[in-house]
């Protein structure tokens, strides 16, 4: 008798035997990573091109201010 084996979610993995993914799944497994990191890095530009580098001096102020009153 065949064990069965299951995912830590309950979905039942596939056995060794099943047929592989398809051609077009693997180009569209390869597209969505592909957008993924074109979104990561356009993200992480973005973020460098508009950084303000005194955006956060109001808030070490007041970071400094409850510290001094908590200890």
């Amino acid at each position: 008798m065949e064990r069965l084996r299951y995912e830590p979610f309950g979905e039942r993995l596939a056995s060794e035997g099943d047929a592989a993914p398809s051609r077009v799944s693997k180009y569209m497994l390869w597209a969505g990573i592909g957008l993924f990191w074109s979104l990561v890095g356009a993200i992480v530009i973005g973020r460098a091109i508009f950084f303000e580098p005194g955006v956060f001096d109001d808030f070490s102020r007041v970071a400094a201010l409850v510290k001094a009153a908590i200890f």
